[in-house]
């Protein structure tokens, strides 16, 4: 199958940055959804030990990907501990 892809380039080289967007696209994509299911507070996969991982998050805690104007370093705690 690859020699199939090799040849194919070399005999049709405009298809190389084609190759090369949709391979760079599938690793940002698979490097994302990684990034969501381990670092998300939503996400439990210990069910026995943390069975609520939401409630552990601090206020300064930052786990969104890009927050525009907002500094989590100056967040006050804005409700009582359970």
């Amino acid at each position: 199958m690859l020699g199939v892809v090799a040849k194919q380039l070399k005999s049709h080289p405009a298809l190389i940055p084609l190759f090369i967007f949709i391979g760079g696209g599938a690793t940002m994509s698979m490097m994302y959804l990684s990034r969501l299911a381990l670092k998300n507070p939503d996400v439990s996969w210990d069910r026995k030990n943390n069975p609520e991982p939401w409630n552990n998050t601090k206020p300064d805690q930052q786990y969104k990907l890009f927050a525009v104007n907002m500094d989590y370093s100056k967040l006050k705690k804005e409700g009582p501990d359970f």
